[in-house]
C-alpha cells in the first residue's frame, strides 16, 4: 500500500487525480488543504484530510510524516512552499515527490506568470529527492486519455491536454513510484 499525500487537494487537477487514484487498491490517499469545506463531503469521510498551509513549515512537516509519496499540485507563491515541502520531506525521511509545474518554464525569457512554476521545478530538481516534475500544457475537461511525453531539453510539443489524461499518468506513477524517477517531463495532447 502506497501512502500518498496530495498537497493542494482542492485544485481542479488534484481533484481529478484523487478521483482516478480512488479506484486503485494499492494507494491510500491523504488530502492536505487549507479549507476542508472546499472538498466534497464524501471525501472528508473516505480520506484522511489535514487542514494546513504549505507556507507554514510545521504544518507541512506534520502532514508529510509517514507518507511514501508526496504529490504537489499548488499555485501561488510556489518558491517558499516548495522549500518547505522539500525541507519537510528531508526531515521526515520521505523521498518520493511528484510535482506539477507548467509548460513553457524553460522558454527564454520566462514569462512572469510562469516564474513561480520555474522556481518550483528548480527547487524540486535540485533537492536530492527522487522526483518527477510534470510540465503540462493548458488543461481541458475533455473526457479522454490521450497524451504524449517530452523530456527536459526536448521541444515541447502538442496542445491542451485533458485533466483526465494527466491524472491517469500521475496515478500510474503513484502506483509504481520507480517509474520516471528523476525526470522532468512535458505532457500534452499529441
Amino acid at each position: 500500500m502506497k501512502k500518498v499525500i496530495v498537497i493542494g487537494a482542492t485544485g481542479s487537477l488534484a481533484k481529478q487525480v484523487i478521483e482516478t487514484a480512488a479506484d486503485r487498491e494499492n494507494i491510500q490517499l491523504t488530502l492536505f488543504v487549507r479549507n476542508k469545506r472546499r472538498l466534497p463531503n464524501t471525501w472528508q469521510k473516505l480520506y484522511e484530510v489535514i487542514e494546513g498551509d504549505a507556507m507554514e513549515y510545521e504544518s507541512i512537516e506534520k502532514a508529510i510524516t509517514g507518507h511514501d509519496v508526496v504529490y504537489v499540485n499548488l499555485a501561488g507563491n510556489l518558491e517558499p512552499m516548495a522549500m518547505n515541502i522539500v525541507k519537510a520531506m528531508k526531515e521526515t525521511g520521505v523521498n518520493r515527490i511528484i510535482a506539477i509545474s507548467s509548460i513553457g518554464i524553460y522558454n527564454t525569457p520566462v514569462k512572469s506568470v510562469l516564474l513561480p512554476y520555474r522556481k518550483l521545478a528548480d527547487i524540486v530538481e535540485n533537492s536530492g529527492l527522487t522526483y518527477t516534475i510534470l510540465r503540462p500544457d493548458w488543461f481541458t475537461d475533455a473526457d479522454e486519455i490521450d497524451y504524449t511525453i517530452t523530456k527536459k531539453g526536448e521541444p515541447e510539443i502538442g496542445r491542451a491536454i485533458s485533466r483526465k489524461s494527466i491524472a491517469t499518468f500521475v496515478t500510474t506513477i503513484l502506483e509504481s513510484p520507480d517509474l520516471y524517477k528523476n525526470e522532468n517531463l512535458g505532457i500534452s495532447k499529441p
